[in-house]
């Protein structure tokens, strides 16, 4: 007879059986893994232009690329950009070339405590708009394209209204615009924090601090139900890589610049300026009204860390006529990797960038 879970003693021996091949394997597979690095950064790729810790690179396609402007990708400063490209099947880098994009990266590096005071502007006016000018003087073009995600994209959208005159087209990616929705658990979490003490007292923030941060959001599925998912994998080696690379994505967190985390919360998750106003980078007010090229947002329709509503929010704030949405399937992370992700985002972005290129 069946008991109150419906699980005959059979089955429940089955299971038993099955977990003890699982653990079998994974004493065979965890060694092998471990004997070997797990690399990430599926695409060969060229320095082209540096600011300090601040460093531009040039991927390289199989082929020349096709498209006549740049496509500059701007990350967000709490994680290391090589999400775009973490492995070969799983790389919006590697999609891009393939389509014939000629695709370049900002890497923020790792700051340190000489990189205390940088701030908004630094990143914004000093950073971006030092790689924007490469781009255009390499070649030969007034404007060039610029896709921004996360809290990349947020940087993206304050460079296009400050600069409009340099971004030919904008691509904006999970990036957060109104920080006040509902359902925005970080943003109900830093309202109220006296970012003044905390950066006074930490000077650059931690990046363990962060990791554990957006863990919380997320405590059973972030912190334990992996874990036990990685038993059901343990017989497939490159499975565990694949979780291996993306654990330590996770961890390869940078320490973040104090002065510009808190202008950041402050005028951001705080003020929520691209809805209230009252975002200033280097004494210049942004005002989305000024982003007058065309774009693209793209937003994850499951979401934790930025929620639809709060991406959606752009089409009422800019001042383009040629605004178009992308909604994806899946969730924050999922729209760099995951299967769909790659079938549907790189080529929906070569497409709204063609139809744009003249």
């Amino acid at each position: 007879m069946n008991g109150p879970l419906h699980i005959t003693p059979d089955e429940l021996a089955q299971e038993a059986l099955a977990l003890q091949r699982k653990f079998a394997a994974g004493l065979k597979t965890l060694p092998e893994v471990a004997g070997h690095d797990v690399h990430y950064g599926a695409t060969a790729k060229q320095e082209v232009w540096r600011d300090g810790k601040v460093v531009l690179y040039r991927f390289v396609g199989e082929s020349k690329p096709t498209a006549k402007i740049p496509l500059l990708i701007v990350y967000a400063l709490v994680n290391r950009p090589y999400m775009v490209d973490l492995q070969s099947d799983r790389s919006l880098v590697r999609n891009l070339l393939a389509r014939g994009e000629d695709v370049y990266l900002i890497d923020w590096g790792y700051p340190d405590r000489s990189d205390r005071f940088l701030e908004l502007g630094d990143y914004i006016n000093r950073f971006i708009d030092g790689a924007v000018d490469h781009l255009r003087e390499s070649s030969g073009l007034d404007a060039i394209n610029l896709l921004g995600i996360c809290q990349g994209g947020a940087f993206s959208l304050c460079y296009s209204s400050l600069h409009p005159e340099k971004v030919k087209n904008l691509v904006t990616m999970v990036t957060p615009v109104d920080f006040h929705t509902g359902d925005n658990m970080l943003s109900c979490w830093t309202r109220d924090l006296d970012v003044d003490l905390f950066v006074d007292t930490l000077g650059n923030v931690p990046a363990d601090l962060m990791n554990a941060s957006y863990l919380m959001l997320k405590p059973f599925r972030l912190n334990l139900q992996k874990y036990v998912g990685l038993i059901d994998i343990l017989d497939d080696e490159h499975a565990v890589e694949d979780f291996l690379r993306m654990e330590q994505w996770i961890f390869d967190s940078p320490d973040l610049a104090g002065e510009a985390f808190r202008q950041f919360i402050k005028q951001f998750y705080q003020g929520n300026g691209f809805v209230n106003g009252g975002i200033e980078i280097d004494g210049e007010a942004v005002d989305l009204g000024f982003v007058d090229m065309p774009v693209l947002n793209i937003y994850a329709e499951q979401d934790h860390l930025v929620p639809p509503d709060a991406s959606r929010a752009l089409k009422k704030l800019v001042g383009t006529d040629d605004y178009s949405e992308l909604s994806f399937r899946g969730g924050h992370i999922g729209i760099y990797v995951s299967g769909r992700a790659q079938r549907e985002v790189p080529g929906a972005i070569h497409d709204w960038l063609a139809a744009r290129a003249r």
